[in-house]
Protein backbone atom coordinates (compact mmCIF):
# COMPACT_ATOMS: atom_id res chain seq x y z
CA UNK A 1 0.00 0.00 0.00
CA UNK A 2 2.84 2.29 1.09
CA UNK A 3 4.47 1.85 -2.13
CA UNK A 4 1.62 2.54 -4.45
CA UNK A 5 0.85 5.71 -2.49
CA UNK A 6 4.43 6.59 -2.99
CA UNK A 7 4.38 5.69 -6.80
CA UNK A 8 0.80 8.08 -6.76
CA UNK A 9 2.80 10.64 -5.10
CA UNK A 10 5.47 10.72 -7.86
CA UNK A 11 6.05 13.68 -9.96
CA UNK A 12 4.89 13.34 -13.89
CA UNK A 13 7.72 12.45 -15.90
CA UNK A 14 9.12 15.09 -17.69
CA UNK A 15 8.17 15.36 -21.46
CA UNK A 16 10.85 15.58 -23.72
CA UNK A 17 10.97 18.31 -26.07
CA UNK A 18 11.07 18.01 -29.67
CA UNK A 19 13.11 20.60 -30.98
CA UNK A 20 12.26 20.03 -35.12
CA UNK A 21 8.89 19.36 -34.07
CA UNK A 22 8.70 23.03 -32.13
CA UNK A 23 10.56 24.55 -35.04
CA UNK A 24 8.26 23.44 -37.53
CA UNK A 25 5.44 24.68 -34.97
CA UNK A 26 6.72 28.06 -35.24
CA UNK A 27 7.64 28.10 -39.12
CA UNK A 28 3.57 26.85 -39.44
CA UNK A 29 2.58 29.41 -37.69
CA UNK A 30 4.62 31.89 -39.27
CA UNK A 31 3.38 30.90 -42.68
CA UNK A 32 -0.44 30.82 -41.63
CA UNK A 33 0.43 34.64 -40.20
CA UNK A 34 1.86 35.70 -43.62
CA UNK A 35 -1.19 34.15 -45.63
CA UNK A 36 -3.60 36.49 -43.40
CA UNK A 37 -1.81 39.37 -42.61
CA UNK A 38 0.99 39.85 -44.87
CA UNK A 39 4.95 38.93 -44.88
CA UNK A 40 5.78 42.43 -43.40
CA UNK A 41 3.20 42.39 -40.64
CA UNK A 42 4.46 39.57 -38.68
CA UNK A 43 6.50 39.97 -35.39
CA UNK A 44 8.30 37.32 -33.45
CA UNK A 45 5.38 37.88 -30.81
CA UNK A 46 2.73 37.26 -33.12
CA UNK A 47 5.13 34.39 -34.40
CA UNK A 48 5.13 33.38 -30.48
CA UNK A 49 1.75 33.48 -30.01
CA UNK A 50 -0.22 31.55 -32.65
CA UNK A 51 2.60 28.66 -31.98
CA UNK A 52 1.88 28.84 -28.09
CA UNK A 53 5.85 28.80 -27.18
CA UNK A 54 7.70 31.16 -25.03
CA UNK A 55 8.64 34.43 -27.08
CA UNK A 56 12.28 33.55 -26.86
CA UNK A 57 11.93 30.26 -28.66
CA UNK A 58 11.10 31.95 -31.60
CA UNK A 59 14.72 33.72 -31.60
CA UNK A 60 16.27 30.79 -30.27
CA UNK A 61 15.79 28.91 -33.78
CA UNK A 62 15.63 31.51 -36.11
CA UNK A 63 17.97 34.45 -35.48
CA UNK A 64 16.62 37.31 -37.21
CA UNK A 65 13.12 37.83 -38.11
CA UNK A 66 13.74 37.69 -41.71
CA UNK A 67 15.05 34.09 -41.19
CA UNK A 68 11.99 33.40 -39.96
CA UNK A 69 10.19 34.74 -42.93
CA UNK A 70 12.18 33.20 -45.52
CA UNK A 71 11.29 29.65 -43.17
CA UNK A 72 7.91 30.54 -43.63
CA UNK A 73 7.68 31.49 -47.46
CA UNK A 74 9.63 28.42 -48.36
CA UNK A 75 6.96 26.89 -46.16
CA UNK A 76 4.10 28.09 -48.78
CA UNK A 77 6.03 27.60 -51.73
CA UNK A 78 5.87 23.70 -50.80
CA UNK A 79 2.57 24.30 -51.01
CA UNK A 80 2.08 25.93 -54.56
CA UNK A 81 4.90 23.29 -55.70
CA UNK A 82 2.41 20.24 -54.36
CA UNK A 83 -0.30 21.56 -55.78
CA UNK A 84 1.91 22.02 -59.15
CA UNK A 85 2.92 18.74 -59.20
CA UNK A 86 -1.16 17.66 -58.43
CA UNK A 87 -1.87 19.86 -61.05
CA UNK A 88 0.72 17.95 -63.85
CA UNK A 89 -0.57 13.88 -62.68
CA UNK A 90 -4.31 15.69 -63.36
CA UNK A 91 -3.35 16.58 -66.63
CA UNK A 92 -1.65 13.35 -67.45
CA UNK A 93 -4.82 11.42 -66.06
CA UNK A 94 -7.18 13.61 -68.05
CA UNK A 95 -5.73 15.40 -70.89
CA UNK A 96 -4.71 18.74 -71.25
CA UNK A 97 -7.69 20.26 -73.50
CA UNK A 98 -9.46 23.31 -72.38
CA UNK A 99 -12.05 21.56 -70.69
CA UNK A 100 -9.82 19.54 -68.20
CA UNK A 101 -7.26 21.96 -67.83
CA UNK A 102 -10.27 24.60 -67.07
CA UNK A 103 -11.70 22.44 -64.73
CA UNK A 104 -8.32 21.69 -62.80
CA UNK A 105 -7.83 25.39 -62.88
CA UNK A 106 -11.02 26.57 -61.00
CA UNK A 107 -11.04 23.46 -58.82
CA UNK A 108 -7.58 25.27 -57.65
CA UNK A 109 -9.28 28.62 -57.50
CA UNK A 110 -12.53 27.36 -55.65
CA UNK A 111 -10.52 26.39 -52.46
CA UNK A 112 -10.41 29.09 -50.10
CA UNK A 113 -6.86 27.84 -48.46
CA UNK A 114 -5.46 27.98 -51.77
CA UNK A 115 -6.65 30.96 -53.09
CA UNK A 116 -4.94 32.80 -49.99
CA UNK A 117 -1.88 30.88 -50.18
CA UNK A 118 -2.00 32.33 -53.73
CA UNK A 119 -2.10 35.36 -52.51
CA UNK A 120 0.33 35.46 -49.64
CA UNK A 121 3.31 34.39 -52.70
CA UNK A 122 2.11 36.82 -55.42
CA UNK A 123 1.93 39.64 -53.57
CA UNK A 124 5.28 38.52 -51.81
CA UNK A 125 7.03 38.04 -55.48
CA UNK A 126 6.26 41.68 -56.23
CA UNK A 127 9.05 42.72 -53.69
CA UNK A 128 11.16 40.15 -53.03
CA UNK A 129 13.13 38.52 -56.55
CA UNK A 130 14.21 35.12 -55.44
CA UNK A 131 10.21 34.83 -55.25
CA UNK A 132 10.00 36.11 -58.60
CA UNK A 133 12.38 33.86 -59.97
CA UNK A 134 9.89 31.04 -58.07
CA UNK A 135 6.93 32.75 -60.11
CA UNK A 136 8.42 32.24 -63.18
CA UNK A 137 9.68 29.21 -62.38
CA UNK A 138 5.87 27.41 -62.04
CA UNK A 139 4.73 29.47 -64.68
CA UNK A 140 7.39 27.77 -66.95
CA UNK A 141 6.27 24.45 -65.55
CA UNK A 142 2.65 24.69 -66.07
CA UNK A 143 3.38 25.48 -69.87
CA UNK A 144 6.13 22.26 -69.67
CA UNK A 145 2.77 20.08 -68.83
CA UNK A 146 0.93 21.05 -71.72
CA UNK A 147 3.69 21.73 -74.54
CA UNK A 148 3.91 18.08 -75.83
CA UNK A 149 -0.24 18.23 -76.81
CA UNK A 150 0.11 22.21 -77.83
CA UNK A 151 3.35 22.90 -79.13
CA UNK A 152 5.64 25.67 -77.09
CA UNK A 153 4.07 28.74 -78.09
CA UNK A 154 0.15 27.54 -77.49
CA UNK A 155 1.75 26.09 -74.07
CA UNK A 156 3.09 29.55 -72.69
CA UNK A 157 0.23 31.68 -74.09
CA UNK A 158 -2.35 29.37 -71.76
CA UNK A 159 0.32 29.73 -68.76
CA UNK A 160 0.40 33.46 -69.49
CA UNK A 161 -3.67 33.31 -69.44
CA UNK A 162 -3.64 31.53 -66.30
CA UNK A 163 -1.58 33.90 -64.30
CA UNK A 164 -3.73 36.07 -65.64
CA UNK A 165 -6.98 34.43 -64.06
CA UNK A 166 -4.97 33.93 -61.12
CA UNK A 167 -4.46 37.83 -60.72
CA UNK A 168 -7.98 38.39 -61.84
CA UNK A 169 -9.39 35.96 -59.22
CA UNK A 170 -7.39 37.67 -56.49
CA UNK A 171 -8.43 41.19 -57.27
CA UNK A 172 -11.63 40.27 -57.35
CA UNK A 173 -12.10 38.37 -54.45
CA UNK A 174 -13.78 35.30 -56.73
CA UNK A 175 -13.24 32.52 -59.28
CA UNK A 176 -13.59 33.39 -62.50
CA UNK A 177 -16.53 31.26 -63.53
CA UNK A 178 -14.93 27.82 -65.20
CA UNK A 179 -16.71 28.24 -68.43
CA UNK A 180 -14.82 31.66 -69.51
CA UNK A 181 -11.94 30.36 -68.49
CA UNK A 182 -12.58 27.17 -70.97
CA UNK A 183 -13.48 29.34 -73.45
CA UNK A 184 -10.44 31.36 -73.73
CA UNK A 185 -8.07 28.51 -73.63
CA UNK A 186 -10.28 26.93 -76.18
CA UNK A 187 -9.13 30.14 -78.09
CA UNK A 188 -5.38 29.67 -77.56
CA UNK A 189 -5.45 25.85 -77.83
CA UNK A 190 -7.37 26.64 -81.53
CA UNK A 191 -9.93 24.01 -80.37
CA UNK A 192 -13.90 23.82 -81.23
CA UNK A 193 -16.08 24.96 -77.81
CA UNK A 194 -19.62 23.32 -77.80
CA UNK A 195 -20.80 27.57 -78.06
CA UNK A 196 -18.85 27.85 -81.21
CA UNK A 197 -20.37 27.22 -84.89
CA UNK A 198 -18.76 24.54 -86.22
CA UNK A 199 -19.05 26.76 -89.50
CA UNK A 200 -19.96 30.08 -90.49
CA UNK A 201 -23.64 30.58 -89.69
CA UNK A 202 -25.93 31.26 -92.57
CA UNK A 203 -26.36 34.37 -93.88
CA UNK A 204 -29.76 36.11 -93.73
CA UNK A 205 -31.82 35.73 -96.91
CA UNK A 206 -32.45 38.94 -99.02
CA UNK A 207 -35.63 40.44 -98.77
CA UNK A 208 -36.93 40.88 -102.31
CA UNK A 209 -37.21 44.72 -102.94
CA UNK A 210 -40.91 45.84 -103.70
CA UNK A 211 -41.94 45.56 -106.91
CA UNK A 212 -42.69 49.59 -108.65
Amino acid sequence: MSEALHRRHDPPPRRRRDPEARRQAIVDAAAELIVEVGVDAITHRMVAARADVPLGATTQYFDTLDDLRDAALGCLLQHVDARMEATRQALVARGSSARALAAVIHGALVDAQTMQTDRAVVTAAVHDPRLREIARDLSDRLAGFLVDEHGPERATAAAAFLDGVLWHSLVRDEPMPQPIIEMALAGIFGEQTAEAPATDPPRPARLNSPSA
